[in-house]
């Protein structure tokens, strides 16, 4: 008895099916490799926006010490003294909000 081979037909529908898995075994790894360098890149743009925060935080206190140094009595003073000024007490008013 010979032993006889049937052929395994392969109908148009399946040709396409199989093209589409093929397609989708192949893109999904692109597509994961894609999205995870998109997120990395957005991560470096975060810690480097962070840093620059940091930076201009530290500056804006920097100048926020230099306001309150100027601003201080001893200051006002001795620019009043260098323009020939006199310091009154009596002339002073206090307006309260």
């Amino acid at each position: 008895m010979k032993k006889t081979r049937k052929k395994i037909k392969i109908v148009r529908g399946e040709k396409i099916i199989y093209l589409m898995i093929f397609f989708l075994i192949i893109a999904m790894p692109l597509c994961i490799v894609l999205t995870k360098a998109l997120l990395s890149e957005s991560n470096i743009e975060v810690e480097q926006m962070k840093s620059k925060i940091e930076k201009q935080t530290d500056v804006n206190e920097s100048l926020s010490m230099q306001i309150d140094e100027l601003a201080s009595l001893d200051k006002i003073q001795q620019v009043a003294l260098e323009k020939g000024l006199s310091y009154n007490n009596e002339n002073i008013k206090v307006i309260n909000e």
